[in-house]
């Protein structure tokens, strides 16, 4: 029997987006059990009375949850939970004790997955940025033009470290929304987080140091520390909650871990979120064993819930957290701006940068400086957000109704990627060479260990629209993965 209090809504928006409200309610029931598979949804005028909005608003969320495979339409009778929803298998937390650091070694493969994410022909499941269709190209492009035309001289002269004083003060007003305090004097400007995140590995550490990761761990990080000659201990980390801190704990006993790089916000591939108590114990732990932590928070602005979560460097009393980010996951990825937080270790970080990069290009720099003044970057976040969780969603549901029995998938807190745990026997070398054969890219698993776990499992971007090639590709996908070993 459904609660039939009357439900207030937490978030005033605009009337195309009080049907994104609608979805999580029905969403959350079916969450709680009290909407079964099987189940007929509430009629179109019983919920638009609880919940106070139109009956065209409660239809184009029971589309779009019929779109997303979460309702079902049966002619003349109305919306029914879609028997599927809950048969999706959440990834397993992962059970493993801290191993020996090891150095990381993965030849071609990384090269092979950046080609094919340049390759127009290949489905791109293989990338973790979402697409352009989503981002505001048109308003970006006008910012870029305006400035060009207003700065001429200063757009094409060098803005040396640490970059634009207009944008950073542009990014400290973003954080402000967290509740972490930070000052334009506080950030350095990158090329893109990935230099950020690089140079702060080579600012608290050297050759042969251990750099503790999660467990999976985005691949890039690994080949950071590969170059670098450094070695990676893996930590386990559970697909909803984040870095388990007791492993981390005991990682620390038992060798010299000189840093940890993780992702508190949303990681990369699983999507978990530390809780905030979790967080703060983090940064507490870090600042007891004086251990600094790179926070890659490059998907913090892509969340999934109502409320923003903090960045773990807004717990850091000690400043021994280098938070990093970029606007690559939420605006133009192709301008490579990124930035850091470096706390104590900026001195030493800039004197990096300048060496090794000199400057991150102005034309960029200004640009995004004036679109973000304009207003227009939250108003795009808000979009944003919703695009990517109505995509996530719908990934979901299409891989658990087109991959074999067995198959896992994560839930997760934001971002635009899957991580999916294909049956035992299923070898994502196989898969990834297979589903090349057939212009589909993917990222294989293993990348995402030094110790080359996660042998069968896959990491796959929702982030481009559901066209009716994509979803025929992941459909082939799924076969492919039904006709491996074991599967």
């Amino acid at each position: 029997m459904h609660d039939s209090r009357p439900i207030i809504m937490t978030v005033a928006r605009a009337e195309t987006f009080k049907y994104d409200q609608v979805s999580r309610y029905i969403n959350e029931l079916i969450e709680k059990g009290d909407l079964k598979p099987g189940d007929k949804a509430p009629s179109l005028r019983k919920l638009s009375k609880q919940l106070g909005v139109s009956i065209a608003t409660i239809t184009q969320s029971y589309v779009s949850l019929e779109d997303k495979g979460v309702l079902t339409a049966k002619p003349q009778s109305g919306f029914y939970v879609n028997t599927l929803v809950n048969q999706i298998n959440d990834i397993d937390k992962s059970t493993t004790t801290p191993g020996q650091a090891r150095r990381v070694r993965f030849g071609e493969l990384f090269e092979e997955v950046f080609r094919n994410a340049n390759n127009p022909r290949i489905t791109p499941f293989g990338t973790s940025n979402p697409s352009m269709e989503f981002m505001p190209v048109k308003s970006l492009t006008r910012a870029t033009r305006s400035i060009i035309s207003r700065y001429p001289q200063r757009s094409m002269d060098y803005l040396f470290p640490p970059g634009d004083r207009k944008l950073r003060e542009q990014i400290a007003k973003l954080y402000t929304q967290t509740h972490t305090r930070v000052s334009a004097n506080d950030i350095v400007i990158t090329s893109g987080a990935t230099e950020a995140l690089s140079i702060c590995l080579r600012t608290v550490a050297k050759r042969g140091d251990i750099i503790a990761v999660e467990s999976p761990t985005y691949f890039a990080v690994l080949r950071m520390i590969e170059q670098m000659g450094m070695l990676a201990v893996e930590i386990e980390t559970d697909p909803v909650i984040g870095l388990n801190l007791d492993a981390l704990e005991e990682a620390f006993d038992t060798m010299d871990i000189k840093a940890v790089m993780a992702s508190p916000n949303t990681s990369n591939p699983l999507g978990c979120q530390m809780p905030e108590d979790n967080k703060r114990e983090l940064v507490n732990l870090m600042a007891e064993r004086d251990i600094p932590l790179i926070e890659d928070d490059v998907y913090g602005s892509v969340y999934f819930g109502d409320k923003a979560p903090r960045p773990a460097k807004s717990y850091d009393l000690n400043n021994q957290v280098l938070s990093c980010s970029s606007f690559s996951k939420t605006l133009a990825p192709g301008h490579r701006i990124g930035w850091v937080v470096a706390g104590r270790y900026r001195k030493k970080f800039l004197q990096y940068k300048q060496a090794w990069s000199s400057a991150t290009s102005s034309i960029n720099q200004l640009a995004l400086a004036e679109f973000l003044s304009s207003g227009q970057y939250e108003r795009h976040l808000v979009r944003l957000r919703v695009a990517m969780r109505d995509q996530v969603e719908k990934g979901r549901y299409m891989i658990a109704r087109n991959f074999p029995p067995g198959t896992r998938i994560s839930n997760p807190h934001g971002g635009n990627v899957l991580w999916v745990e294909m049956p035992d026997g299923c070898d994502c070398i196989d898969i990834f060479n297979k589903a090349l054969e057939n212009n589909i890219g993917i990222t294989p698993g293993i990348l995402f260990s030094a110790t080359r776990r996660f042998r069968n499992h896959l990491r796959i971007n929702c982030g481009f629209p559901w066209t009716e090639a994509n979803v025929n590709a992941l459909k082939t996908l799924g076969q492919i993965v039904g006709n491996c070993r074991g599967a």
